[in-house]
């Protein structure tokens, strides 16, 4: 499952970097000042709220930023920050929203069957299946508006209002501006901003455990290990593989024919009968019909025990993920959750004790941010157990693991 989150910017890896001084004004078109007015750096805990006077004032390290501006009535701004000093000023001009959108949505918003429905499939999908997941709660669900198209087996969702999510499990409670979530058959992408505030002032120990273990084994401590070159040490290891299409597999032109002419039988044909050489048309339909259900791609391992050269490169200092065919990443220190075995239909997979996920490059390398995360996430397609966590199990990207 594909996953997608705004990501561009971001953030501190390094205590050795110094602090930089953020402040400024949010103002209307007409320079007026826009008091309430949320101030945050796009994933992270860091924000704050403009003053009577429009003004604002952050403390942030060195590094990639997105700041995201936003106040009810106007359209969210965002802004690319390096600071290349110790101190930054900023005056930032708001555009008033038309509001057609959300005149749309309120009157097309009928909160029925279908959009209970519609509404499960948002969360399972966009929070996750894991634990975690089960302890997350959007606060203002009726917020949400769907369309599904049949056609195209896709559901997409639009927001309102930002989303209030109350995150019980990690002791946040997290501000989501939905950008776009479209859940396409079994392909899912969402984006947007993410502003984290604790739940409360004082992190209890449960929550420090549940962020520690929704850090192990996760994205962001694979590539803060690889770019650090500590793979080994936190539990790591990835092998190389590659993708070739199933020579078993009938060609998707086939399988559409044989589907047709099965429509043009009716319900004269058994799909269940076993036959080893078809003699006659409609046996090969069954064949055909039967091999479709085969996986469309078989996976070769040809290389374990990855060495770094083979999957990062630097280009001015700056690290790139880069690597021929594919990288298969096992997480030895924690095993599967059991929903992650369970499939659709109550199926089981059988355990390994270990969490394994696929990367799949989509571009010809991904830039990788000193937070430990990539610039653009969706260069990658995340398989396997990283595509079973979903929002619920994403922390802030200035999360630093105790100790560190």
């Amino acid at each position: 499952m594909k996953k997608g989150f705004f990501v561009f910017l971001l953030l501190i890896n390094s205590i050795s970097f110094s602090q930089v001084l953020i402040k400024g004004n949010v103002l209307s078109e007409t320079n007026e000042a826009l008091e309430g007015a949320s101030v945050y750096f796009n994933n992270t805990t860091i924000g704050t709220v403009t003053n009577s006077e429009g003004e604002f004032q952050l403390n942030i390290k060195e590094g990639n930023y997105t700041l995201v501006v936003s106040f009810l009535g106007y359209k969210t701004k965002q802004l690319l920050i390096t600071p290349q000093s110790k101190e930054l000023t900023l005056e930032i001009k708001l555009e008033e929203d038309n509001g057609v959108l959300n005149e749309v949505v309120i009157k097309k918003t009928v909160y029925d069957d279908d959009w209970k429905y519609n509404l499960a499939r948002f969360k399972q999908t966009f929070l996750g299946r894991t634990k975690l997941a089960q302890t997350c709660k959007i606060l203002n669900e009726k917020d949400l508006y769907f369309e599904y198209s049949p056609k195209t087996n896709t559901l997409t969702a639009f927001a309102k209002n930002p989303l209030k999510i109350k995150h019980q499990g990690l002791g946040y409670i997290i501000t989501y501006d939905l950008i776009d979530f479209t859940l396409k058959g079994q392909q899912l992408f969402f984006s947007g901003f993410a502003h984290y505030k604790n739940l409360k002032k004082n992190v209890s120990k449960k929550w420090k455990q549940n962020r520690l273990e929704a850090y192990n084994g996760s994205q962001m401590h694979f590539l803060r290990s690889l770019t650090s070159k500590k793979l080994k040490e936190e539990g790591f290891v990835v092998n190389q593989f590659k993708r070739v299409p199933n020579p078993d597999r009938p060609s998707e032109e086939k399988i559409k024919m044989a589907r047709e002419l099965l429509k043009l039988y009716g319900n004269s044909i058994d799909l269940s009968k076993l036959i080893e050489k078809p003699k006659n048309q409609s046996d090969s339909i069954i064949v055909t019909i039967q091999k479709a259900r085969l996986p469309k791609h078989e996976d070769y391992l040809y290389k374990k025990n990855v060495p770094y050269e083979d999957m990062i490169i630097y280009n001015n200092n700056t690290p790139y993920l880069s690597f021929k065919d594919h990288l298969m990443v096992i997480y030895t220190k924690e095993k599967e959750e059991e929903n992650y075995l369970i499939e659709m239909f109550g199926k089981r997979k059988k355990a390994s004790g270990v969490q394994t996920s696929n990367i799949v490059l989509l571009e010809g390398n991904a830039q990788i941010d000193k937070s430990g995360v990539l610039i653009n996430p969706n260069a990658i397609f995340n398989e396997g157990y990283w595509g079973f966590e979903a929002f619920a199990n994403m922390l802030p990207l200035d999360y630093q693991p105790s100790g560190n």
